[in-house]
């Protein structure tokens, strides 16, 4: 398995890589996009909306989780759960105290070992509940690794459907975009694998779900060349969307997770590391 402090947090990683990406992939070319449209010293403001979209769609997403999301109880389900299995061993303490009690009684009763340990020493209560709230900060990881996933896409779809047209895009621009955003979903995703598989899931299901967070970029990319006017003019706003979500989730989950791990030292080198080799990426495939 992933060893979580070698060479750095995977989760300080995962959110260096999301920081760098959130700029050089997605906010930097909205600020262009929208310069293109016509916005000028004003840019700031779809962009700054996208933002603001984006950031509130994750925390949306966060409250409307199901706490029992992926088969995990929620953490209220614990407690009650915990609360019956303490009063069922209250209850077989007193039985067994009762019985010691009449075999003190009964000359020729055999003593039987009292039963040491029940399911609450094998399972604390705050294991359980720290498995719920880790699946979350998962589940909302990939889901903000897949939005941003999609306004790339759409741009690559931009990309080819203007080969030819006014603006001068030439076939060979498109096919050096395409590749480009496929090189730097490298590192994307391992952002999703590499915490997946430090919190324990199996290499095919974090190689998977690496995976899977990027296959919605086919499909905006065939949305961007079906709708190319129409993709032109929310592109700007598509990807400071899925900046805000990068953004909110790193800052809100990814961070303070690894820094919580006990050693924050080497949550900042993961994240220096993630964001320097997403900056070096995204600016050399530029």
């Amino acid at each position: 398995g992933i060893n979580a402090e070698w060479p750095f947090r995977p989760g300080g990683f995962s959110g260096g890589v999301m920081l760098a990406a959130s700029y050089w992939s997605l906010l930097a070319p909205a600020l262009s996009q929208a310069e293109d449209q016509g916005w000028g010293a004003g840019s700031c403001i779809p962009v700054s909306v996208g933002i603001v979209l984006g950031a509130g769609f994750v925390l949306l997403a966060d409250v409307l989780l199901p706490d029992n999301i992926m088969g995990c109880p929620s953490p209220d389900d614990v407690t009650r759960d915990n609360d019956v299995t303490r009063n069922d061993d209250i209850t077989r303490d007193d039985d067994v105290t009762r019985s010691s009690t009449l075999r003190k009684r009964t000359p020729h009763a055999v003593s039987e070992p009292a039963s040491s340990g029940g399911p609450l020493e094998k399972s604390p209560d705050n294991a359980v509940v720290l498995d719920v709230r880790q699946t979350r900060r998962l589940i909302l990881l990939i889901i903000a690794i897949t939005v941003h996933n999609f306004p790339e896409g759409l741009a690559v779809g931009v990309g080819y459907a203007s080969v030819g047209g006014p603006g001068g895009v030439t076939l060979q621009q498109a096919h050096n975009l395409a590749v480009g955003i496929g090189l730097q979903n490298f590192p994307e995703g391992l952002a999703v694998s590499v915490p997946l598989k430090a919190a324990g899931y199996s290499t095919f299901q974090s190689f998977f779900w690496g995976q899977a967070s990027g296959m919605v970029e086919p499909i905006a990319g065939v949305l961007g060349v079906v709708c190319v006017a129409l993709a032109e003019q929310v592109l700007a706003v598509a990807l400071s969307f899925a900046a805000g979500a990068m953004i909110w989730v790193v800052c809100n989950d990814i961070i303070p997770e690894a820094a919580s791990q006990g050693n924050s030292r080497l949550c900042s080198l993961g994240v220096v590391l993630g964001f320097v080799t997403m900056m070096c990426l995204d600016t050399a495939l530029a």
